[in-house]
C-alpha cells in the first residue's frame, strides 16, 4: 500500500482470508494465472499474489490465524480515509462495528468495520 500517492477513497488493495491459504492460492493461480510468493508470518505463511507478465505484486491471501482470527472469509478491500480513529468512531455512531484495529499495520494506522447490513471493509491512513 502506498501512503504518499493515495487519494482518501481510493481502494487500495484486497486481501482473501481464509482457513485453507495455501489451497486457496492454488486455486486462484489454475483458475486466474496469479503468481504467488510466500510471506513470512512467523510460524506459517500468507501469500502475495503477482501478475504473471508486469510481476506487480496486486493482492494478498492469508490465513485466518493471528491478527486476521475474526475476519470472514472474503475478499477484504483497504480503502484509504483521511484518520482511521476518526473514521473507526463515526462507523461505531452510524451502526457500524469494529472488527479489528485501528492499530499500526504495514506503516499506516488500519482497521475493519463492518457496515450496518454486514459488509466487511479495511480501513487505512497515515
Amino acid at each position: 500500500m502506498s501512503k504518499s500517492s493515495s487519494k482518501i477513497g481510493t481502494i487500495e488493495w484486497c486481501d482473501l482470508t481464509v482457513s485453507n491459504a495455501p489451497q486457496i492460492k492454488d486455486f486462484y493461480s489454475d483458475v486466474v494465472g496469479w503468481q504467488s510468493t510466500p510471506e513470512s508470518m512467523g510460524d506459517y505463511e500468507d501469500y502475495s499474489i503477482i501478475l504473471p507478465e508486469s510481476g506487480d505484486t496486486v493482492a494478498g491471501i492469508c490465513h485466518t490465524r493471528g491478527s486476521n482470527s475474526n475476519l470472514p472469509a472474503q475478499w477484504l478491500m483497504y480503502v484509504r480515509v483521511e484518520n482511521v480513529k476518526t473514521s473507526a468512531e463515526k462507523c461505531i455512531a452510524l451502526g457500524g462495528e469494529i472488527l479489528d484495529g485501528p492499530r499500526v499495520m504495514c506503516g499506516n494506522q488500519f482497521c475493519v468495520i463492518k457496515d450496518p447490513a454486514g459488509a466487511v471493509l479495511a480501513l487505512v491512513s497515515e
